[in-house]
């Protein structure tokens, strides 16, 4: 019954605490009541605090998007993560396609010209994806969490003791208006001597009460530096991550584009090549084009014709099928459908024949020809 009773007038007490709060906070919204205002220093303090947060939550959000583009696979690992469980994996994007890729040369056959490209550019798809993944993973850990450790915990703290602080301000305010009114009343009755002497008292505790909680909130406040401090240098983090994956990915695609980097771009083949070969003008675009609206359609030069190319011994006839600028005075300029003579020379790499148009002589690139019987 004891105990019944002590909760009873606790709820009471708790309800006419609210109740006081309530109507001293509509007051000063209308202008009724004086309100304490805090010191500059502070205000700036929460100032900054709101700001670091309300920034936090947009740069945390924006990198989650540019990491993960897919708001139904965001939505998933959110779940996962609130339920304490690990997300499945998931195949990205890079490497789906790189499996796409690897299928389709593999069904068109590897000993083709676009089946062996096609397994080269799904190989690389796929390490970039596999480098995709390490991106997420380190931006995640070392980048993410952070921000949202600092929203989730530490801005949590500074916004539960914020509240504390803005209800002690106005049991504050509340009883510097019970004085007020006790001392106007006072003055027309002794018998209000004694309600002043309370309230009197009421300001000294509420007034302890909210400097004790002005000192706890500020020094909270204080530490937004050092979170300004700790995120500086995650962001270095991530900037770090993004820089090793984008060099990756470009080394990756340097590597592809050294096997491939021979043909033209609408008719790619891969012969294995090893060394970095002249990328063909745009003008083997068109005639590539105009190539496919022929009956015969684009001739290609077969892996066996150019084993027959590097392996011929003497001199030999060969059509041009692309047009060719020279790199330099090495080089032989080249026309599609022009037939030139070409013969190999001993050291010179494999990729590269000699070829001699009248009194013109110079390198010309294995894959732009087509041997002549």
């Amino acid at each position: 019954m004891n105990i019944m009773d002590f909760n009873v007038k606790k709820l009471a007490a708790d309800a006419g605490t609210f109740l006081s709060r309530a109507v001293q906070f509509t007051e000063e919204k209308l202008g009724q009541a004086e309100k304490t205002e805090l010191d500059a220093h502070l205000e700036n303090l929460l100032s900054k605090a709101e700001c670091t947060k309300i920034w936090t939550e947009k740069i945390m959000k924006q990198t989650e998007v540019l990491l993960q583009p897919n708001p139904n696979a965001r939505i998933e690992e959110f779940v996962y993560e609130k339920l304490d469980r690990k997300a499945p994996s998931r195949i990205n994007n890079p490497e789906l396609l790189g499996q796409y890729m690897i299928d389709a040369g593999t069904e068109f056959g590897p000993g083709t010209a676009y089946g062996n490209a096609l397994i080269k550019c799904g190989e690389t798809q796929k390490r970039i994806g596999t480098a995709d993944r390490e991106l997420i993973q380190t931006s995640a850990l070392n980048f993410l969490t952070p921000l949202r450790n600092f929203i989730e915990g530490d801005y949590k703290t500074i916004a539960k003791e914020r509240k504390l602080l803005q209800n002690k301000r106005l049991d504050l305010d509340a009883a510097k208006t019970r004085l007020k009114k006790a001392k106007a009343a006072e003055t027309r009755a002794s018998i209000w001597a004694v309600e002043v002497t309370k309230s009197e008292q009421e300001l000294r505790i509420t007034q302890s009460e909210f400097d004790r909680q002005a000192e706890i909130t500020r020094l909270l406040l204080e530490g937004i530096s050092s979170t300004h401090a700790h995120h500086l240098r995650c962001l270095n983090d991530f900037v770090e991550a993004q820089m090793t994956y984008y060099a990756q990915c470009y080394q990756y695609m340097l590597d592809l584009q050294k096997q491939l980097g021979s043909f033209p771009s609408n008719y790619h083949c891969n012969n294995n090549q090893t060394s970095v070969a002249p990328v063909p003008s745009a003008s083997s675009n068109v005639i590539g084009s105009s190539a496919l609206t022929s009956t015969s359609g684009l001739v290609m030069t077969s892996p066996s014709n150019l084993i027959d190319l590097k392996e011929c011994s003497g001199s030999r006839k060969a059509r041009v099928l692309y047009d060719y600028d020279a790199a330099n005075s090495s080089e032989l300029s080249l026309l599609a459908d022009e037939v030139i003579t070409v013969f190999s020379v001993v050291g010179m790499d494999s990729d590269w024949l000699m070829g001699e148009r009248g009194n013109q002589k110079g390198r010309v690139p294995i894959t732009y020809l087509e041997l002549l019987n």
